[in-house]
């Protein structure tokens, strides 16, 4: 059985990691007869939305190693007890948390950084040449994690393809229910809610970006 860490960010679409496209992963993954332990930087989230209004909840704190495990059912890990010889691949849903909490790709854009723990343990797993998933927005660490070249996809938004491209990244559009495959770099990315307009949509590109990555792996 080929096991997979699964990185999360938080819990929550507009703070944290997207729960749809992370429920969706884990059935995917447990469909494809693998199995899969949940990680988490432990480390306090950039901001905290109200989902219900859209607002800024202001003075509230939250950190995302535990809202990770409301989203995990509290089987979550710290991301530094993450040992790349325990995985044969590593996937990061979607959720705004990738762009605020394991990167401030909100905040800088093209001139990001990747949080140090996130971009250290993904590196890892490509140097040990096992393959690497990025749902919805995560693809936007492709560049900073791969270098230059890297060929990935958020789908067909024009700013954040715009984005990758500025990083040296090289963006191909993609439907909801496609993926885009590196084969050098063994990275399969997906667009999932960058793109799709359904929970039925986005499953049907995030299947494809599982079975990718393990057949991969």
């Amino acid at each position: 059985m080929k096991k997979v860490a699964l990185l999360l960010a938080g819990c929550g679409v507009y703070d944290g990691s997207e729960i749809y496209e992370s429920v969706l992963t884990m059935l995917s993954l447990e469909n494809h007869d693998a199995s899969y332990q949940c990680f988490a930087p432990d480390i306090e989230q950039m901001h905290v939305i109200n989902h219900f209004s859209g607002e800024v909840a202001e003075g509230e704190r939250r950190n995302v190693l535990v809202e990770s495990a409301r989203l995990a059912r509290g089987r979550v890990k710290n991301l530094n007890e993450a040992n790349i010889a325990d995985f044969d691949a590593v996937i990061v849903p979607g959720g705004f948390g990738v762009a605020k909490n394991l990167s401030d790709f909100a905040v800088n854009g093209a001139e990001m950084n990747v949080l140090p723990e996130v971009l250290g343990f993904i590196q890892a797993m490509h140097g040990a040449a096992k393959p690497v998933g990025l749902i919805c927005i995560a693809p936007t660490m492709a560049a900073r994690i791969f270098g230059s070249g890297v060929k990935c996809t958020i789908g067909s938004d024009a700013d954040t393809a715009a984005a990758i491209t500025a990083m040296g990244g090289n963006h191909q559009v993609c439907a909801v229910d496609e993926v885009c495959i590196d084969k050098d770099m063994k990275l399969v990315t997906t667009p999932a809610y960058m793109v799709a307009g359904s929970i039925a949509e986005a499953a049907r590109g995030i299947n494809r970006c599982v079975k990718e990555v393990l057949s991969l792996a």
